[in-house]
């Protein structure tokens, strides 16, 4: 599988594993390590985590089936997130939803993520979403002393907008390496914003998340999606894809940004079938056809 390049010595698999369901597949830890493999053995290396995933459960249920074959931590990458702070039976001590990216909080969080994830460091950390109430200063301070202490090797953001990346970078010692941010046909504020054109700027490949808009392109019957599945629907037979989920894959992957899609799906099939759509390459007609399919109009 391609490989994207976001640092010296860091690369990911094109396509990401996302595991922000795995408390609701009900697996056996065997089971979760049976699907570790096969998501490797089809060449994607990559995997996505949150602390907050699973009301703060999912980490730890990676981590139990990671125990069962610790050598495959040498085959992977894993990425984390922190920042958001949920009530959870998990957590008695958090009383409200907020952002807390304190150095206090970061450091905290990181180490309830690698106890959970029985694994000395993590390959990339991001802050989950843009906190208003964000010290910079004590961020990057966090930051600094994970590094130095070889529990983080890179770091990132997420949902973040190019001037809160951008200030958030400036404090920092060390390159912020990518930004996870909502990407798919149905969803285009990050196209419209200039979230991929600051991507692009500084040559920091991102992560979509929900690139199948969490099922509305199959199901919803609004206006926007019935048209867009049917543009779909008329590429796929087009490109003798297998589903429109290919060429809604294959629509990411074209954009030069480098888009990394993350596949938050359990089943192995699934998994097999957005591989495969890094064999189709759709040609300008088709992707600015399934764009202005979405925005529900003619470009300019």
């Amino acid at each position: 599988m391609e490989r994207i390049q976001l640092a010296e010595d860091l690369t990911f698999s094109r396509l990401v594993h996302g595991l922000w369901r795995l408390s609701d597949w009900n697996q056996s830890n065997e089971e979760t390590l049976n699907l570790i493999e096969d998501v490797l053995d089809n060449g994607i290396t990559t995997f996505d985590h949150a602390d907050i995933y699973g009301s703060y459960t999912c980490e730890a249920l990676f981590g139990d089936a990671l125990a069962l074959k610790p050598s495959l931590r040498e085959k992977m990458e894993i990425v984390t997130k922190c920042g958001i702070v949920l009530p959870s039976k998990y957590r008695p001590e958090h009383k409200t939803h907020h952002y807390n990216t304190s150095k206090e909080h970061i450091i905290k969080s990181v180490e309830h993520s690698l106890s959970n994830l029985k694994t000395d460091y993590v390959d990339v950390l991001l802050i989950h979403r843009p906190d208003p109430f964000m010290n910079p200063e004590q961020t990057a301070e966090a930051f600094n002393q994970l590094y130095k202490e070889g529990k983080v090797r890179h770091f990132g953001v997420s949902n973040f907008k190019d001037h809160q990346f951008s200030m958030l970078q400036s404090y920092m010692d060390l390159p912020l390496v990518t930004n996870q941010i909502e990407l798919s046909p149905y969803e285009l504020e990050n196209i419209e914003d200039g979230t991929l054109n600051h991507a692009l700027q500084n040559r920091i490949p991102p992560m979509a998340w929900s690139p199948l808009a969490g099922g509305k392109i199959f199901s919803s019957e609004d206006e926007k999606a019935v048209h867009l599945r049917h543009t779909l629907e008329k590429i796929r037979e087009e490109m003798n894809a297998d589903g429109i989920d290919q060429i809604i894959y294959a629509w990411l992957l074209a954009h030069p940004s480098r888009i990394m899609p993350i596949v938050g799906s359990g089943k192995i099939e699934r998994i097999r079938t957005a591989v495969d759509s890094l064999e189709i390459k759709l040609d300008h007609d088709q992707w600015f056809e399934i764009l202005q399919s979405s925005m529900g109009h003619d470009v300019p």
